[in-house]
């Protein structure tokens, strides 16, 4: 396993690994900064193929945080934690809070949330390892909701950039991945009156999504590359590559899944098929700001104004982008960039 030597290495200040021999935690949390009020991001929980892998996500996520919270005025920096496991099987309460006792152990303000593989009720074990931690079913509960709705947001936003109107009524949106973010997501969409096509590897999902919003149904391996107006990737990342963007039919390609470009450059080859992509750290951050305004005096209402100001960071990156005659992902990076160098 290499670190300081990994493409994905990004200065990051902290890297931790924990091993828990009662419970079997094997664990890594990745802080890629950290900002005036700390360093902040969710517990994902993967069956990793390799250490190697579980490092290359805790590394590319935390990055990824940072550029999240800094493009939406947080100043919080960008963390990350991966269990290696499957949570259908290794998880426990007692792996959790063994999981919270390493969060407390760190030294530096790390504050951690559900993720892929974990829950709000998970959060309640991680709880009494350790208090940084948000998301229980107490406090904001599931942000997929918010999260839904400010990839809608962006949605709208790229609309406006790349068809003259932010209006999604009879345009086509193929979404990849119909769970929570999917399925939020497809709620708003099917309002406006877009037309949907959905797929996901789990049937019973794909089928209630397509039952429910009126959706129709194509095979998991033939999503992405639908004649439509815009691709939504929503399920796992690094989707966009050599090999699937040249087969892409699409104008806009927005969604809530983290990492969506197999590498950096990849944001410049679709910029070079004349295809708009808003980086997933801009379109997905809804449920990382709902998830940052908690406390007594937490007002659903202004959270989710803030989420649905997304729109106008998307046009803020499109203006850059044009300033600058760079990509809109290179553009995005840069103002990400020069907030992290405030901080």
């Amino acid at each position: 396993m290499t670190l300081f030597s990994s493409p994905e290495f990004s200065a990051h200040e902290h890297i931790s690994f924990f091993h828990d021999a009662a419970t079997g935690l094997r664990a890594i949390v990745a802080i890629h900064k950290v900002g005036p009020e700390g360093s902040g991001g969710g517990i994902r929980m993967w069956p990793y193929a390799r250490e190697e892998d579980a490092l290359t996500d805790a590394l590319r996520l935390s990055r990824a945080m940072s550029y999240k919270f800094a493009m939406a005025g947080i100043p919080i920096g960008g963390g990350k934690s991966v269990i290696i496991g499957d949570p259908a099987k290794d998880k426990t309460d007692a792996l959790m809070e063994a999981f919270g006792r390493a969060v407390e152990r760190i030294g530096t303000r790390y504050i951690c949330g559900p993720d892929v593989g974990t829950s709000s009720e998970d959060m309640i074990a991680v709880r009494r390892g350790t208090p940084d931690v948000r998301g229980l079913p107490d406090e904001t509960g599931d942000t997929s909701p918010a999260t839904g709705f400010g990839v809608y947001r962006a949605m709208k936003a790229a609309a406006a950039r790349a068809f003259g109107s932010d209006e999604l009524e009879n345009l086509t949106v193929a979404v990849q991945g119909t769970g929570n973010v999917g399925q939020a997501l497809l709620k708003h969409l099917a309002k406006e009156g877009a037309r949907l096509i959905v797929a996901d590897v789990n049937e019973e999902a794909v089928r209630s999504a397509a039952d429910r919003y009126g959706a129709e149904v194509v095979a998991p391996d033939d999503i992405l590359f639908q004649d439509v107006d815009i691709v939504a990737p929503c399920a796992l990342g690094a989707v966009l590559d050599d090999e699937t963007i040249p087969r892409l039919e699409c104008g806009v390609v927005c969604g809530g899944a983290n990492n969506q470009l197999a590498e950096p450059r990849h944001g410049a080859v679709l910029h070079q098929r004349n295809i708009l992509f808003i980086p997933d750290y801009i379109a997905n951050a809804g449920g990382a700001i709902h998830a940052t305004r908690t406390g007594a005096a937490f007002d659903e209402e202004a959270a989710m104004a803030k989420v649905s100001a997304i729109y106008d960071t998307c046009l803020r990156v499109f203006d850059r982008s044009d300033t600058d005659g760079i990509p809109v992902a290179e553009a995005a990076d840069r103002i990400a960039e020069e907030v992290i160098a405030t901080w």
